[in-house]
């Protein structure tokens, strides 16, 4: 992957970082599959499905034209590529049908000549399967850890583009980073469930319980 050919830590295995470090759909695929599941699992996942395939990479083309039963089932064996291993082929086939179809194939072109982190962040969020954190947290990894720098990029990556931070898969470059990054995802969880708890209506037990208590004071005047 060019402009630089990383060292990444992101699957915590040898192979399958070095997988990620080479090739750029393994990267997106890797990103597509980061949810529900431990970030390490999810960019496993890249490289296992290369694997079953019996091939040393990934190839858009090739992964488009499988037959959607059969991808699936090659997901789903044990271990099972991610924790929802259908759902998540139907989505890496939509999004290599859409690099094909875009891009002749080709993931890295995604960032290759984008103008500015705008342009990129643009494209990004284009791809089936990525919104826009998914897209901010993928180009801040460009930037951090690839050496993708288009004019802006940072802003364009919101706050998972500052440095010096442990927010995302972008900040992973070892095992006490991924540490720091699932010690912060664990507080933002506990912040927000805080947060709903404190703005949610009262429940139907304790309404029931209120109204029981006025309809007893009323009685007794």
């Amino acid at each position: 992957m060019s402009p630089t050919r990383p060292t990444i830590h992101l699957a915590q295995q040898p192979d399958a970082d070095a997988l990620l470090a080479r090739s750029p759909l393994a990267a997106l695929v890797g990103m597509l599959l980061d949810q529900q599941v431990p970030m390490e699992w999810a960019f496993s996942g890249p490289y296992t499905i290369a694997t079953r395939m019996g091939q040393g990479d990934l190839d858009a083309g090739e992964i488009a034209a499988q037959d959607p039963e059969t991808f699936a089932a090659l997901l789903s064996e044990k271990p099972a590529v991610h924790r929802y291993p259908g759902s998540m082929a139907k989505r890496i086939q939509q999004l290599c049908r859409f690099l094909v179809d875009e891009y002749g194939g080709d993931a890295e072109a995604v960032w290759r000549d984008a103008a500015d982190g705008k342009e990129l962040l643009a494209r990004l969020e284009a791809l089936p399967g990525f919104g826009k954190q998914k897209a901010q947290i993928f180009l801040a990894l460009l930037g951090k850890q690839y050496g993708v720098h288009p004019k802006g990029w940072r802003e364009a990556a919101g706050p998972y583009g500052e440095p010096n931070c442990y927010r995302s898969a972008a900040d992973i470059t070892d095992a006490d980073s991924l540490a720091k990054v699932r010690a912060h995802k664990q507080e933002m969880k506990a912040a927000a469930k805080a947060a709903k708890s404190a703005t949610s209506p009262p429940s139907s037990a304790s309404s029931s319980a209120s109204s029981s208590a006025k309809s007893g004071k009323s009685g007794r005047n």
